[in-house]
């Protein structure tokens, strides 16, 4: 396969370049770490009208572009260690209705995401943080056509911001849990949802997400009763690759700021950069920021054609992880000192990486997922 970028690839990398360096300065990403919904409305609408929130959403609800498209703009956002709910909203919310959802449900939400309207998140993760259908242990139970749902759900992304949420919750009992889970779409204003921020390190919005007798239409359903799991694997490996686009970003921005600071602080009368122990951990992060594209833009390239992928994003998602705290070791042993203080940047970018890391299933997770393939 061809790795090079094509040429709507290319306008798509340069526009959403040009865009969040004009637009989310390190001053705004300070900004967004302290602020309880972690984004700005004026900056919402300007993505939506520059198509932004559209990637990967089929033309015909208003989308443009495929998921390589959307890829190369996420490595472009973790350059700039990106905080809103585009991830949760674009990559989660919108992939889960493309994927399950039925014609008329794709109609009524998908353009109001691309327009930059409605905001939609995931909740998957409970009390075990597996990424496993044994793991649910909300209940939706039925109730003449509709549904009642009961349960927790924790590390909701977005969720205070959310005007729906996409629930997994347990619509059978089972010896089989791959064929027991249901998705609902629910209004996050539904009676008896309520929502509880949880303080995090990496200043993206998280939530623990109360369901007490929350009921539901049949009518919002996500694809078929009780075969949701199937469907959450697949937004789980869009999700999954997508977050090592964004640990590609981080990553080489953090050896942007290294190599820039190795060439400026001076030792023994010479910049430490002209050093070989520096130049071989400069030597080091660039092979794992590179061979970290690679694996992404692999995994990625077979999820946009429709081939198996399974193997390929439990690879690139164990891999980026190692290869990405690797590069910010690195970065701070160069930067010394400063690079701890919360005055410099690096900070949020190792911590945004390390978030990353534990997001949709570990190193471990996925060591222990690609023995089984």
């Amino acid at each position: 396969m061809d790795f090079a970028l094509n040429e709507q690839q290319e306008m798509m990398q340069t526009l959403a370049r040009d865009f969040l360096t004009g637009e989310y300065s390190d001053k705004v990403l300070r900004a967004m770490a302290a602020d309880e919904k972690g984004y700005t409305p004026e900056l919402w609408k300007k993505m939506a009208e520059m198509n932004l929130l559209g990637l990967n959403i089929p033309g015909e609800y208003g989308g443009v572009g495929d998921f390589l498209d959307l890829i190369v703009v996420l490595e472009e956002m973790g350059r700039v260690c990106f905080i809103s709910p585009f991830f949760s909203t674009v990559v989660l919310g919108a992939s889960a209705i493309v994927e399950a959802g039925s014609d008329e449900q794709k109609q009524k939400y998908l353009p109001g995401i691309a327009e930059g309207k409605t905001i939609v998140t995931l909740a998957l993760t409970e009390e075990s943080a597996k990424y496993t259908p044994d793991a649910i242990q909300a209940k939706a139970t039925p109730q003449g056509d509709d549904f009642v749902i009961n349960g927790i759900k924790l590390f909701v992304t977005d969720a205070q911001v959310a005007d729906y949420l996409i629930c997994a919750a347990k619509t059978r009992e089972t010896d089989n849990p791959d064929n027991s889970i249901t998705l609902f779409i629910v209004d996050i204003n539904t009676h008896g949802i309520s929502c509880k921020p949880l303080k995090t390190i990496s200043g993206d919005k998280q939530a623990e997400v109360t369901f007490e007798n929350v009921k539901v239409s049949g009518d919002n359903v996500l694809g078929d009763i009780d075969k949701g799991w199937a469907y959450v694997e697949k937004i789980l490996r869009k999700a999954n690759t997508a977050r090592c686009a964004e640990m590609v970003g981080l990553g080489q921005q953090a050896l942007n700021l290294t190599l820039d600071y190795a060439k400026e602080r001076v030792a023994f009368g010479h910049p430490i950069g002209a050093f070989q122990s520096i130049q071989h951990r400069c030597a080091d992060m660039l092979i794992d920021v590179e061979g970290s594209r690679f694996a992404t833009y692999q995994a990625a390239w077979r999820i946009n054609e429709g081939l198996p992928a399974a193997r390929e994003v439990a690879i690139a998602k164990a891999w980026v992880s190692q290869a990405c705290r690797r590069v910010m070791h690195s970065a701070h042993q160069v930067h010394g000192a400063i690079g701890f203080t919360e005055d410099h940047i690096l900070h949020f970018y190792t911590k945004k990486a390390r978030a990353g890391e534990f997001s949709f299933g570990d190193v471990n997770y996925h060591l222990e997922k690609l023995a089984t393939l």
